[in-house]
Parts: C-alpha cells; sequence; structure tokens
C-alpha cells in the first residue's frame, strides 16, 4: 500500500512547485545559476554563458588553479502604473558557476568579452607540463 495524498505522491508533492518548466521563479530561487556552452578543439576551451539582463560590470571571471569561476550579480526592477493601481518588484541575486578546466590552460592568455547578455571566454590551452616522477628507494 502506497501513501498518497489528494492522489499524489506525498514525496514528489513538491516538484511540480520546484521544476522550471512549471516555476522558473522557485526554480531559481533555489539553484540561481545560468546556462553555459562548452567547446573544445585542439587549441583552446569556448565558453558562452547566457547572462539576461546582467551588466558587465556585475560580471566578474577569475581563474584559480585550474578553476575557472564566473559570478554575477543581477538586479531588477520592474514598475507598472495603471489606472487604479500602481505595482513595483524588485528582485536581486548572485549567480556562480565553476569549471575545472585542466592544467594544461595557459591562464595569462584566456580573452573574456560580454555583448548583448552573452559572456565569451576563450581558454588557449598549453603544452602539458611533464610530470616528474621519481623512484623511491624501499629500506
Amino acid at each position: 500500500m502506497s501513501l498518497k495524498l489528494y492522489g499524489r505522491d506525498p514525496l514528489r508533492m513538491f516538484e511540480d512547485v520546484f521544476n522550471d518548466k512549471v516555476s522558473p521563479f522557485f526554480s531559481s530561487m533555489i539553484a540561481p545559476s545560468f546556462k553555459v556552452d562548452i567547446s573544445e578543439d585542439e587549441n583552446v576551451i569556448n565558453i558562452e554563458a547566457d547572462l539576461p539582463g546582467v551588466k558587465k560590470e556585475d560580471v566578474k571571471v577569475s581563474m584559480d588553479d585550474d578553476v575557472l569561476c564566473i559570478t554575477a550579480e543581477r538586479t531588477q526592477s520592474e514598475e507598472e502604473k495603471k489606472k487604479g493601481y500602481h505595482r513595483i518588484e524588485r528582485s536581486w541575486g548572485s549567480l556562480s558557476r565553476s569549471f575545472t578546466v585542466g592544467e594544461n590552460i595557459n591562464a595569462e592568455k584566456i580573452e573574456a568579452s560580454y555583448d548583448n547578455g552573452v559572456l565569451k571566454i576563450v581558454l588557449p590551452k598549453s603544452e602539458p607540463k611533464p610530470k616528474t616522477g621519481k623512484e623511491i628507494s624501499i629500506k
């Protein structure tokens, strides 16, 4: 016998509320993120991040060791005045994505550009650093 509440499994009761196809508002509150496309060839890794409504000065890209981090601050304000009512809505929040890109990236030559809500990052590859090994004697 399975437990049902109003014809629904109680363990799945919030599935529709937090599903981004049903409610993008709640989905973005739980996991604020943005869409990213990543492609790679023998010379570079290309990353394109969709950040609609975010100003260029509110986007930061950093590289620490072999982790690339993209962070953005989003603020939106919407005002509507019509006969009989005045509505103002505001939302804000931080967005962040991090990617481990590997040790063979030339961090000094990374390029980033931002145009019309799309951040493009080009990570040029470098020659893999030879791993140095050492034979250890057993005593």
